[in-house]
């Protein structure tokens, strides 16, 4: 009967003890959820670049390879570039054409300016004579009528009246020979103009072609840039499976690059738990893969959506039997400076973390 009353005390002790424990801890959970924010469904993450090429074509060298870390501006792979190399020669060709066009329209322009100032100055001219032929034509048959009405009152001799007949017609042949001779001078004139304007549109337009062979040829260099692809950041790279003679497309993801500077946590608390939740809050973050360190961060944005909201297929709560679930928002938490930086080298994007929100 003792031992059995020893059993029972001991018994009532450990009993007691765990609900001591119990309570003590639930007091503390109590005392601490009033002034703090925890949750679970938080990870670490960064800038994940991926590396995509802007022309096709085959792996020619890859200077890379798994988890290296790389700085901007390296070289990762190189595309054969002698397609390439065959366009920019020919842009370079096209180039040298147009401007020798261009030369070709100028001089042009040249050759038929200066039929027109001739054409002018012959029209000119023609029009100076037209108007002394029109004054000798002018008292010939002034001369004419005198000697018709002489011929008439038997005054002269038929010889005088047939020699100013004569010289009336010859005014007149002369007159409309320079008249002739004025409107091919005005045709010529107007031709040579009508050939300037012409070689000046052609003028333009081998200009316009230049600039389209220069925007070709710098298209051509810009496509031979494109066969050596290099680093945009500093980083570390994803796993590498490109091999030299492979096809690449634009566009096309080959690998990626991990921006290891910049970290930050994306943390899904419920939307029950935002009520005290305030940009600049100070949080304490938990690694699970480094339990014995506790890192600091700050609160510094809040999603504009829910977590559902971003998702492939967003449920839709005016179709079917309606379910209430707790939604979760994501709470973007940065990393403080004060932080050991060894131990911030060491975080992975995707990590799991605990962080804890100080509401106060």
């Amino acid at each position: 009967m003792e031992e059995k009353k020893k059993s029972n005390k001991k018994f009532i002790i450990i009993i007691g003890a765990l609900i001591l424990v119990g309570v003590v801890y639930g007091g503390y959970k109590f005392i601490h959820s009033l002034s703090h924010e925890e949750t679970d469904d938080a990870q670490v993450e960064a800038n994940m670049n991926p590396i995509i090429p802007h022309v096709s074509g085959y792996v020619e060298k890859v200077y890379v390879s798994d988890n290296q870390k790389v700085k901007k501006g390296d070289t990762l792979l190189v595309v054969d570039n002698r397609d390439y190399n065959v366009k920019l020669q020919q842009a370079k060709a096209n180039l040298a054409a147009a401007k020798s066009q261009v030369g070709v329209a100028k001089a042009s322009i040249g050759s038929y300016q200066s039929n027109a100032a001739a054409s002018t100055s012959q029209f000119k001219s023609a029009g100076g004579s037209i108007k002394s032929a029109e004054i000798k034509l002018w008292r010939a048959t002034q001369d004419f009528k005198r000697y018709e009405n002489l011929f008439k009152n038997h005054s002269i001799t038929e010889q005088q009246y047939e020699q100013a007949s004569a010289a009336k017609q010859e005014a007149e042949q002369q007159l409309e020979i320079l008249k002739n001779r004025e409107k091919a001078s005005a045709s010529q004139r107007n031709a040579a103009i009508s050939q300037t304007e012409i070689s000046e549109n052609q003028v333009s337009v081998a200009e316009a072609n230049v600039a389209s062979a220069e925007a070709a040829l710098d298209a051509a260099k810009l496509s031979m840039d494109y066969t050596i692809i290099t680093a945009p950041i500093d980083g570390q790279l994803s796993s590498v499976d490109i091999e030299p003679g492979q096809y690449i497309q634009p566009g096309q993801s080959l690998f990626y690059l991990v921006n290891t500077k910049d970290k930050w946590v994306t943390a899904n608390f419920k939307e029950t738990q935002l009520e005290k939740m305030r940009i600049g809050q100070k949080v304490g973050i938990e690694v699970d893969a480094y339990p014995d360190y506790e890192f600091e961060g700050e609160i510094t944005a809040f999603s504009p959506a829910t977590g559902a909201r971003f998702s492939l297929l967003p449920p839709d709560n005016a179709t079917g039997n309606f379910v209430k679930t707790v939604q979760r928002l994501p709470v973007k938490i940065e990393f403080s400076k004060q932080n050991d930086k060894e131990k911030m080298q060491r975080l992975r994007s995707g990590m799991n973390v605990l962080v804890d929100v100080h509401l106060k």
